[in-house]
């Protein structure tokens, strides 16, 4: 008699799961038209996104088409996620702008990356490095802040030829630790009287990356003397759990 009665529980259960299934999925898609609308008409007025097409599933977005910029891919899909109701975006956007060979684009975004918050306190403790393969671009290295990181990732999203972007840049953690020995380690370094030059190219500094209490320095200096000085500076400084001189001569 059991098993019977256990078969029937676990029918009107199972039959009770497919019918919720069915309402919340009913419930979802019932405002598709609306969204739809919606979308169509926020894409209409862009003027960039003229060639987007979008098709909507149970409140998810699928967005289609050609944009001249990768910046106006990511624009588009913000868009579309602020909208009510809307409750996915799947963005299938081609940059279909002018294709730029990609040593030529690399050249031109580390010539602007270089210049990109020069002046600001943190522009010596930041690094970053990138590569280029059929348009796409890798961006990868360390960042004191989100910003630094955000505003990199946003000149390589405006610059013409970028057809994608992998972001692999890793914002430190906040630490006082850190920033202590970030700028105990940048006084030796720019305070010696063979490597004081550096400080006066803010554009391509030696940069101090400090990663809970471990010293790398990056970035390019004109002989084997300077590059030798430069990570002997940086092992005195106390406190550094560890240093690496990935310093490259040039």
């Amino acid at each position: 008699m059991k098993k019977p009665m256990r078969k029937q529980a676990f029918a009107v259960t199972l039959a009770l799961l497919v019918l919720l299934s069915m309402t919340a999925m009913a419930a979802t898609g019932r405002y598709d038209r609306q969204i739809q609308q919606t979308v169509s008409q926020k894409i209409h007025d862009a003027k960039q996104l003229q060639s987007v097409r979008s098709s909507v599933e149970d409140g998810i977005v699928t967005l289609t088409g050609t944009v001249g910029l990768y910046q106006d891919k990511i624009d588009a899909a913000k868009k579309v996620k602020k909208l009510a109701n809307v409750t996915g975006v799947r963005n299938d956007i081609a940059v279909a702008g002018e294709t730029v060979p990609d040593g030529q684009l690399q050249q031109k975004l580390a010539k602007k990356l270089a210049y990109d918050r020069v002046g600001y306190y943190d522009n010596a403790f930041n690094y970053l490095a990138l590569g280029v393969k059929d348009g796409v671009v890798t961006l990868n290295g360390d960042t004191v802040t989100d910003v630094a990181k955000d505003s990199a990732l946003a000149i390589v999203a405006r610059t013409p030829g970028v057809k994608d972007v992998v972001n692999q840049v890793n914002v430190l953690p906040v630490s006082m630790f850190d920033d202590s020995l970030r700028i105990r380690t940048a006084r030796v370094i720019y305070h010696d009287s063979v490597l004081g030059r550096y400080a006066t190219d803010p554009v391509d500094p030696i940069r101090i990356v400090v990663d809970n209490g471990h010293v790398t320095l990056y970035g390019t200096v004109e002989s084997a003397m300077d590059k030798t000085i430069a990570g002997m500076r940086a092992s005195a400084v106390p406190g550094a759990f560890s240093v690496q001189n990935k310093l490259v001569v040039n």
